[in-house]
């Protein structure tokens, strides 16, 4: 269920969407739960390095980031005791961790974060009041967009798409379905779509003879060693190369199309006649 947008206005009550596997969305105040804090850990570097004989220090191997930490502190009112422990279990199902789920701030409601809960936790009985603190583990150091580019328009005065901060360009129009053999393609998260490790599919439907993706700006190329007819469909789903559903990994040059932050300018060869294609992906935050 979508609720408002909050900007920056300190008077506006804090509050936060929980997203199950399923779909299902919960408002925490509409669970009847106060949302008081939420914290999110800043990441976590985790540098890779080699000790060289006769060399002072350490060489650098590169850095990676380790999963990020979401403290929340959370109560709740009942009308009696017995209330008390009926709203006490639904909030043990409500974060039940088998399965992860996503939450939303509503400070920042254009982006989500894949978590589960971290630990134990206890709820202390105040009488009627239940007081609980919450520790929340994203395995991925970044957040992501609440919709992909191609499962909504990019529009800014959706609730989904924030105007601010979640990246989006306002001088220019962000397009993600082309019918042109150039184009451009717009990431406006602040790191690259990689698609051996995030959500990526280009579908591509038409016409062609040995089809050749290349995103110019970052020098990645795809190129498929056949044809395609008009209603053929191809669709290269993170390292999935399909064809009308089939695979056709071992026609292609095993090449992967990455987006890098910011414009991505997009060239398609091969093409014959009439043909669309699109790039659906989430924004990534860090």
């Amino acid at each position: 269920m979508p609720y408002a947008m909050t900007g920056y206005d300190d008077k506006i009550k804090l509050d936060a969407m929980i997203t199950k596997s399923d779909g299902t969305q919960i408002l925490l105040s509409e669970a009847g739960i106060k949302l008081r804090d939420f914290l999110v850990s800043a990441p976590t570097p985790q540098h890779q390095t080699a000790e060289v004989i006769g060399s002072d220090g350490l060489q650098d191997l590169g850095t990676t980031y380790g999963p990020r930490k979401i403290h929340c502190s959370c109560s709740f009112r009942s009308i009696d005791r017995a209330e008390f422990t009926l709203l006490r279990d639904e909030i043990f199902q409500l974060f039940d961790s088998k399965e992860p789920f996503f939450i939303t701030e509503n400070r920042q409601p254009g982006k989500r974060w894949k978590v589960k809960v971290d630990s134990d936790y206890a709820i202390d009985q105040s009488h009627l009041v239940g007081i609980f603190e919450l520790d929340l583990i994203a395995f991925s150091p970044y957040a992501e967009s609440v919709v992909s580019t191609c499962e909504e328009p990019i529009d800014t005065d959706s609730e989904n798409w924030q105007s601010i901060g979640a990246g989006l360009n306002l001088e220019e129009d962000m397009q993600y379905e082309h019918t042109e053999s150039s184009f451009r393609i717009w990431n406006g998260g602040n790191r690259t779509i990689d698609p051996r490790e995030h959500m990526l599919v280009i579908t591509f439907t038409g016409a062609s003879d040995d089809l050749l993706i290349r995103n110019k700006t970052t020098g990645d190329v795809w190129q498929y060693n056949g044809t395609t007819s008009a209603t053929d469909q191809i669709v290269l789903d993170g390292v999935k190369n399909l064809k009308n559903s089939f695979s056709i990994l071992g026609q292609t040059n095993f090449g992967l199309i990455s987006l890098s932050t910011g414009w991505n300018e997009i060239e398609i060869i091969g093409a014959i006649g009439a043909f669309t294609i699109s790039f659906d992906f989430r924004f990534l935050f860090l």
